[in-house]
């Protein structure tokens, strides 16, 4: 295997990574086991776990399906002592899992925002917490936090979301000060809208879409492909220097 192989790869590394089921988290799956990691894959629906345990055996590597809803403090903490159980210590942490429930500010419900905490933020510090220590023992480990563009510019109607990833890429940047020490990176990926289902379900209305699209300089929305494959860099050993960083993946719109 050449250097370049090796440093842009995962080989043999173990991967957990939530919101597996589906759109970018099955993505990531994907990509990471196609790279040689093997993968304990989270979600809440059997069925897509069954999909992402074909996906990352079909190329040749160990997959462990999770079934937890992050929603809860307990499904959180489970999801991570299963992973935990499962591969002994866990390389690779991608919180993907997120949820955006869109109204205007003055009709967002309670209970939806703290649902949206709930999952975007609490969940990653719950899970990230629950894996570090072993991250800590093997001096060595990458947690991928995967944000939005929303956590770094505010948008209409998204309230609880942007505000969500806005903690999220400021908990990415405590997580740094206080374990970079011990050769953990810690990054947030914040991509702008990509075309999964949630995505579509927001943004898939061209009286929505298309002024939002026109907003991006590339002039179109992203590919689940696209974060995966900037996820496999950040997991890799290539991207060691990189440390703390909100990643746009936008096509240009934050240039602006």
């Amino acid at each position: 295997m050449s250097d370049f192989t090796n440093r842009f790869g995962v080989t043999d590394k173990r991967a957990l990574v939530t919101g597996a089921t589906k759109g970018i988290g099955l993505e990531i799956c994907r990509v990471l086991a196609d790279a040689g990691a093997d993968i304990a894959a989270v979600g809440r629906d059997a069925a897509g776990l069954d999909e992402v345990v074909r996906a990352v055996e079909a190329a040749g590597r160990r997959a462990v399906p999770i079934e937890a809803d992050l929603a809860t403090v307990e499904g959180a903490e489970a999801a991570a002592e299963a992973g935990l159980h499962a591969f002994g210590t866990i390389d690779i942490l991608v919180n993907n899992a997120g949820i955006a429930l869109v109204d205007p500010l003055l009709e967002t419900r309670l209970e939806d925002w703290d649902l949206t905490m709930a999952v975007n933020l609490r969940a990653p510090f719950i899970v990230a917490r629950a894996v570090a220590p072993q991250m800590i023992a093997q001096k060595a480990g990458k947690i991928i936090n995967i944000s939005s563009q929303a956590g770094v510019v505010g948008l209409d109607d998204h309230g609880a979301y942007c505000a969500s990833k806005g903690g999220l890429n400021m908990l990415t940047k405590v997580m740094t000060s206080e374990w970079a020490k011990h050769n953990i990176q810690i990054n947030s990926v914040c991509p702008t809208v990509i075309l999964t289902p949630m995505g579509e379900k927001v943004w898939g209305d061209p009286a929505k879409g298309d002024p939002m699209k026109a907003k991006i300089p590339a002039g179109r929305f992203g590919k689940p492909i696209e974060v995966a494959d900037l996820v496999l860099f950040l997991a890799s050993s290539a991207s060691d220097l990189i440390n703390g960083q909100d990643l746009l993946i936008d096509g240009g719109y934050t240039a602006l």
